[in-house]
């Protein structure tokens, strides 16, 4: 029986692709999303993926989703936490509402998702955790203060969550994409989007297959010796 793997915020970009590379891989693959029906149902027709509508900010109702899911497809083994979003603004500007649907999505979702697969993960002596950080979480970003503290935080939740799966067969890593071509990266300013890649030195944004593939690596067998781990998959952009 293949392992179920369950990705959230897994039906558009980087989400997407990583669902995509699990499924082909020979993975059983559950994709979370929050709100956007419309591209859910587009893309378990293109992909033939499960998508459950959940918010993952939520602790009850995460836990209610993937107790269900466990019930349908199997216990989850593999857990990729890519939920995220954004809501810009200098902190002069940025209302309390701004700060805490960021946390609250960004950071929050983490703990939520973990608490509920954590216990089934070490009672069966296996798990693989990877959570989706940023560049911004390690360098900062102007107006991202929500967004900046997040993704830092999930750096320091994986390796603190690491040590204590270590021992039981769970690895807990985290990987720290650059600027993506993925909706949310699109949605920049043309003019600040051609400023942004000239600082990267590979000259290009990055494909949502880039991270997908670091993906696939971290939650293989093989990779049972590699736990607390950020990957910086940035195009040079921030070397850390």
């Amino acid at each position: 029986m293949s392992k179920v793997a369950l990705v959230t915020g897994g039906t558009r970009g980087i989400g997407e692709a990583i669902c995509v590379a699990l499924k082909d891989a020979g993975y059983t693959v559950v994709a979370n999303y929050g709100g956007n029906d419309e591209a859910a149902k587009a893309f378990t027709e293109r992909t033939g993926i499960p998508s459950f509508k959940f918010d993952v900010s939520n602790f009850e109702a995460t836990k209610k989703a993937i107790d269900q899911i466990s019930v349908d497809y199997g216990p989850v083994e593999i857990l990729v936490n890519n939920a995220g979003i954004t809501r810009d603004g200098t902190m002069h500007r940025m209302s309390f509402e701004q700060w805490d649907a960021v946390i609250q999505t960004n950071l929050a979702s983490c703990f939520n998702t973990c608490r509920a697969v954590i216990d089934s993960m070490r009672a069966r002596g296996f798990g693989r955790i990877v959570n989706i950080g940023s560049v911004n979480g390690q360098a900062g970003q102007y107006g991202q203060v929500n967004y900046a503290a997040a993704k830092s935080g999930i750096h320091g939740f994986t390796k603190a969550l690491a040590l204590e799966g270590a021992g039981k067969g769970v690895t807990v890593n985290a990987i720290a994409p650059g600027y993506v071509d993925t909706d949310m990266v699109r949605a920049v300013p043309e003019e600040v989007l051609k400023k942004i890649i000239a600082t990267i030195p590979v000259g290009r944004l990055g494909k949502p297959e880039d991270i997908a593939r670091s993906v696939m690596f971290l939650v293989g067998d093989e990779a049972g010796f590699i736990t607390g781990s950020t990957l910086s998959i940035n195009g040079g952009q921030h070397m850390y």
